[in-house]
């Protein structure tokens, strides 16, 4: 992939992330949550202390129902039992007909077959944002077998083009996860540098992100921030609160419980102040 990138766009999402977290603490968006088993209670928890109002209805019958009146969706791919796959088909419907945007986390896609054919399922009702690591990425995008499990096996920058396509082919938003977060609409693309490595080492830092784009695009959508914006400034301040609680850790343990606390306390000063961003046209 061939991009323009421009240096000087950090102030730019910094100040847009800083006024949509205050649009979504001030109206917090209900965020439908259908994750997997491992990660539902630090998912919620991540939620709640960004100023989100989380859910978590995954029961067939129910989640298409509550897809329809939340504000925003994630459908999580981690443990996706049969029950889990059908309210995911379900609450997919639901969203599209009500226009609720929804983000899909095809986790540890590609070598195993039940996930991988569900993450095909439901990227053809065209997420409005796709999130993973750069392995399930490629898998997605048919270019790859998937990384090690939920680890990937990628660079970030080896799935620049798959992101591109996949964003041009279903419409949405690709936010590729990893040291540097690659965010493409496939006309647009925004590298965000911020983060810490003690994300990869507790158990859903990557799944909480998905659930933190679904509760920004569910307050982007009243207030009519773009897509793109929305997820580069989820992702803009859970990593610059990821910075935050590492300084204040001495380990996983720590960083979790630190996290929640960053989360609640990072503001627009600690966006502008820290953000590391670089845009460009494709």
């Amino acid at each position: 992939m061939s991009d323009r990138l421009r240096p000087d766009s950090t102030i730019d999402l910094a100040a847009s992330a800083g006024t949509l977290l205050g649009v979504l603490r001030e109206a917090p968006p209900l965020t439908h949550c259908i994750t997997n088993a491992v990660v539902t209670g630090f998912t919620a928890n991540v939620l709640l202390a960004v100023g989100a109002a989380p859910a978590m209805v995954d029961i067939v019958n129910e989640a298409g129902m509550f897809a329809g009146v939340a504000s925003g969706l994630l459908v999580n791919l981690g443990t996706p039992t049969p029950e889990q796959r059908a309210a995911s088909v379900e609450a997919v419907t639901g969203a599209v007909v009500a226009g609720t945007p929804w983000v899909l986390d095809p986790v540890a896609i590609g070598a195993l077959p039940v996930r991988t054919a569900l993450a095909h399922q439901l990227v053809a009702q065209c997420p409005t944002a796709i999130r993973g690591n750069a392995s399930e990425i490629l898998a997605l995008a048919g270019l790859s077998a998937g990384g090690r499990g939920v680890d990937a096996t990628d660079t970030t920058d080896a799935a620049a083009d798959a992101a591109v396509s996949l964003a041009t082919r279903f419409g949405s938003v690709v936010a590729v996860s990893g040291p540097v977060d690659l965010i493409t609409d496939g006309q647009r693309v925004l590298r965000i540098a911020n983060g810490d490595e003690l994300l990869t080492r507790v158990t859903g830092g990557g799944c909480a992100l998905g659930a933190v784009m679904a509760a920004f695009l569910g307050a982007a959508r009243p207030a009519g921030v773009d897509a793109l914006t929305a997820v580069a400034s989820a992702s803009l301040v859970y990593t610059i609160a990821a910075e935050q609680a590492a300084l204040r850790s001495t380990g996983p343990g720590s960083f979790a419980v630190a996290l929640l606390d960053a989360l609640a306390a990072v503001d627009p000063a600690d966006l502008i102040a820290g953000a590391r961003v670089e845009s460009g046209v494709l």
